[in-house]
């Protein structure tokens, strides 16, 4: 089994219940079964500002699917919440990543592990610290000094809902 990370977020049609399903469904997926999840965050959008904020989680899951295989079964979790992708960076019902896949490094067209821009983004470092504080990314610092590190934030506390 191999032990991957997924970036959770959306922003769009009760982005708190898009996300907390996309998590549960991960449990569902072939061969696959969920650790555990991190609490929610919200984020301001890092891409164009007419748009809603984010919900955002990461999810720890074992794994026997191979990294294209999880990919495409992520996709297709996606495609069955309502996923449509307006424009680059923008609004969306679900979006799930695949931030981590053991220690494996990959570049290719369709996927790159460790995701290319997590080591940037406090709405993905923040929740990984959560729930997996000593977790290393390939080829990076630990996750303290990147969230140290970081240039850019866009995390804010979430207000309770009834």
């Amino acid at each position: 089994m191999a032990q991957a990370f997924i970036g959770v977020g959306a922003n769009l049609n009760n982005p708190r219940q898009q996300v907390q399903t996309a998590i549960n469904n991960l449990d569902a997926l072939p061969q696959t079964e969920l650790v555990k999840a991190s609490s929610l965050y919200g984020s301001h959008p890092q891409g164009p500002e007419d748009q809603p904020d984010y919900i955002n989680a990461v999810a720890e899951i074992e794994t026997e699917l191979a990294p294209q295989a999880l990919l495409n079964a992520l996709q297709t979790q996606e495609l069955e919440q309502g996923k449509v992708k307006l424009r680059h960076w923008g609004e969306r019902v679900i979006d799930l990543d695949i931030l981590l896949y053991d220690d494996l490094q990959l570049s290719g067209e369709t996927l790159q592990i460790p995701h290319p821009q997590m080591h940037l983004r406090d709405f993905v470092l923040l929740p990984l610290q959560e729930i997996a504080a000593d977790q290393v990314i390939p080829g990076r610092p630990s996750i303290n000094e990147l969230i140290a590190e970081l240039e850019a934030h866009y995390v804010f506390p979430l207000v309770a809902h009834d």
